[in-house]
């Protein structure tokens, strides 16, 4: 834990909490009197559902500042690409959660799924609240997931987004489909058509299969934000 600690350039007042933060479920389920013997209350789904609110605010602040041009819809597509599951696992493999996670004797470690390693992400950054307080949390979301400049719209993970967007409404997982190419073999153009079930949402084009489903994802997420 020293090296994480070092990766992250804070250490825990409160070494519990950072424990915590990587138990996952499945050791949890498995090791309960140890963990009670360590101090350790259980998993980190508590931590989890805090984290997640503590990276949208920081996030949230962070975006207004930097773009003071964008409007609420481009506001929240941007940060919709950067508090994905997909930019979450990145910043984990970054810290190498995979190697600190704790999980059962059933998960194989170099299988931890994406959305494990997120979870893990945003539990850590709710201990880092709350043993020191925003400071410490912010710190951490802008060295990892804020570095640098903040993708524009052109690079967002539209369609990673636009899934989670349909899955908060409890609706089917959005599917594409290629309605179509033209152009010479060295310039192709692709059509593609999102669908919500049977419903197309979106329509896009693009260099590429790739692109087109992009163009399409994008174009229902301004569709569904009224943008």
């Amino acid at each position: 834990m020293n090296e994480l600690e070092t990766a992250l350039g804070y250490r825990f007042k409160d070494p519990s909490l950072l424990e915590t933060a990587l138990t996952h479920t499945s050791y949890a389920n498995e090791c309960r009197q140890e963990l009670r013997e360590q101090g350790v209350p259980g998993d980190n789904q508590r931590l989890e559902f805090l984290g997640d609110a503590v990276l949208e605010m920081v996030v949230s602040r962070e975006l207004y500042k930097r773009h003071p041009r964008k409007n609420e819809g481009e506001l929240t597509r941007a940060r919709a690409a950067l508090v994905c599951e997909a930019s979450l696992a990145a910043a984990a493999e970054k810290l190498r959660l995979r190697e600190y996670i704790r999980v059962g004797r059933g998960e194989i470690r170099a299988a931890i799924r994406p959305s494990t390693l997120a979870d893990a992400l945003e539990a850590l950054l709710a201990a880092l609240y709350l043993d020191g307080g925003m400071k410490a949390a912010q710190l951490a979301i802008s060295r990892f997931l804020l570095s640098g400049q903040a993708p524009e719209a052109d690079i967002f993970d539209y369609k990673t987004a636009y899934q989670e967007l349909i899955q908060r409404k409890g609706l089917p997982t959005p599917s594409y489909r290629l309605l179509g190419e033209s152009g010479p073999e060295h310039e192709k153009r692709f059509e593609s058509a999102v669908l919500v079930g049977d419903v197309v949402t979106g329509r896009g084009q693009g260099r590429s299969k790739r692109l087109a489903e992009r163009d399409a994802a994008k174009a229902a997420m301004e569709k569904a934000e009224g943008g």
